[in-house]
């Protein structure tokens, strides 16, 4: 790459970033290009001070990230000789399946170290979590707004006031006994999971629970099957454990195994039956059964993530996966982070009875787990009817803010653009013309000070990604939903208005990449 087709490319993509210091942008962009084979060994670097000209920065900034490349032998400089691309190739080593699914997934975020393990690297190479937890539209985050403060400090100060002392200390092997045998009570009643206290295990949250699981069960190397798409937590905590994830695609009845995918059998299959993340399905009965048979038959477990099956507008709950099971091939993974806050990180794993020992035990011994005082105010929560109460309290400011967006996407869009998954959780997709970068829309939009997520990113598989926006409208009022889907939908109206109507397939009428240049 010649100097003067660097600084176009610099001028193009140096700034489509401002969360962070010029210098760094500049630094990791250059960075990234070397790594990428892009600037090759030899290659000659814009001077300073011409550089500096075309991107109108400061020269001293341009300095700095040279000086910066220089020392970590990106780069090499001779007085008065210019600024030249060394050569690295002996410091790359080939990466292994694991580190090449990640590099795929990267996220912008990213400055990899070589100080890291390979481990390492692959939890750092394709984060998925927001440093926004707040505003319209990030989803996955209720309304903390209307938790029970005086309920929940009420009992607080009558459990402090009583004997605070033994709540002060590390927690048994399982959990504060109490609350695992009230979870295994309200689970029964409301979910049909079929358990004792026992089988109850405390945990922080699904990411814990997934990381024990496949600690105790699995081997690096074994597959574990995942919905495709899926919740990027689940990706990630598979991928950073050694273990190769298999994205099996959903339909409208769930996950969906081809006939090549079950001549593989996996050592565990992770699913959301009751709601399915991101899409929002729920799995039928036929496939319910169809999974528990094959877990039988070829030995697997099956990981049940009963994501926000809470949340549903115009039916019940649906019962769990686990409550089927006669076989005992089933973890149950729930948390309080959607139904209170996720602030309490209060989770739990219900195992079957075979290992249920085995995984208090190790959550024990691995996470050394306290956190009592809050289980034990959960605990009386639960039991004086506090929860439930809380929930259909909340189900129903969810239920009208849920139509409040919708009526304003069809405000904005009519019919053009489908919604999907809308009928139970804490948000919905807005499904783009595969044509449109929803990343790109994702960035556009942050810049106006609106949050949302792309749903291609929750791919394992980009190539088959469908394009849409997910859309949490639990934790914003109407007042605050109305203002901030007006800025959003100016975003969105930006790349519709290039493609063709919605009888021609919404196709692109010209590059997406000039589209996106002109916009950053």
């Amino acid at each position: 790459m010649e100097s003067f087709v660097l600084s176009e490319w610099l001028q193009q993509h140096v700034f489509i970033r401002d969360d962070g210091p010029a210098y760094l942008r500049l630094y990791d962009l250059i960075r990234r290009t070397i790594l990428d084979g892009h600037l090759t060994a030899g290659a000659r670097l814009p001077s300073s001070r011409s550089l500096a000209a075309e991107l109108n920065i400061a020269r001293n900034t341009v300095m700095r990230v040279y000086d910066q490349l220089t020392e970590e032998g990106y780069v090499h400089a001779g007085v008065g000789r210019g600024t030249y691309v060394e050569d690295i190739s002996q410091d790359l080593v080939e990466p292994t399946v694991h580190e090449q699914t990640a590099q795929n997934h990267a996220d912008d975020r990213t400055v990899p170290s070589r100080n890291l393990s390979r481990r390492g690297r692959v939890v750092l190479s394709h984060l998925g979590f927001s440093n926004v937890q707040a505003g319209a539209f990030m989803p996955g985050v209720p309304e903390v707004r209307e938790f029970p403060l005086k309920v929940w400090s009420r009992i607080q100060n009558r459990l402090w006031r009583k004997d605070p002392w033994d709540l002060m200390r590390y927690a048994p092997a399982g959990g504060y006994g109490p609350l695992r045998q009230a979870i295994s009570d309200y689970l029964g009643s409301v979910r049909s999971v079929r358990s004792s206290a026992q089988q109850v295990v405390m945990t922080t949250g699904i990411h814990q629970t997934i990381d024990v699981a496949t600690r105790l069960l699995c081997d690096p190397g074994d597959t574990v099957w995942i919905e495709e798409p899926t919740y990027w937590g689940v990706r990630n905590l598979v991928l950073s454990s050694g273990l190769q994830p298999i994205p099996i695609r959903v339909d409208d009845e769930g996950i969906r195994p081809s006939e090549q995918d079950l001549a593989r059998p996996p050592r565990m299959i992770v699913v959301a039956p009751s709601h399915q993340y991101p899409l929002g399905m729920v799995m039928s009965l036929a496939r319910r059964r169809m999974l528990l048979d094959y877990a039988r038959r070829v030995s697997c477990w099956i990981l049940e993530d009963d994501y926000d099956s809470e949340f549903r507008y115009g039916s019940r709950p649906l019962s769990s996966l686990q409550g089927m099971d006669e076989d005992g091939r089933v973890l149950y993974a729930g948390s309080f982070s959607k139904t209170l806050c996720p602030g309490l990180r209060v989770g739990f794993l219900v195992a079957p009875e075979a290992v249920a020992e085995a995984f208090a035990n190790a959550v024990a011994e691995l996470y050394r787990e306290g956190n009592m005082v809050h289980h034990a105010v959960l605990n009386e929560f639960i039991r004086g009817g506090h929860l439930g109460s809380h929930i259909r309290r909340v189900r129903r400011r969810y239920a009208e803010r849920r139509t409040c967006l919708i009526e304003e996407i069809r405000r904005h869009f009519g019919d053009a653009l489908d919604i999907v998954g809308d009928d139970a959780g804490l948000h919905l997709i807005l499904a783009l013309p595969d044509a449109v970068d929803d990343v790109v829309v994702v960035r556009d939009a942050l810049q106006q000070g609106v949050v949302t997520r792309p749903l291609s990113t929750y791919y394992l598989d980009r190539a088959g990604a469908r394009s849409g926006l997910l859309l949490g409208y639990a934790g914003v009022t109407p007042d605050e939903i109305r203002p901030a889907f007006d800025t959003l939908a100016r975003v969105i109206g930006c790349y519709l208005q290039t493609m063709e109507p919605r009888g021609s397939a919404l196709r692109s009428k010209t590059h997406w990449h000039t589209v996106t240049s002109a916009i950053t």
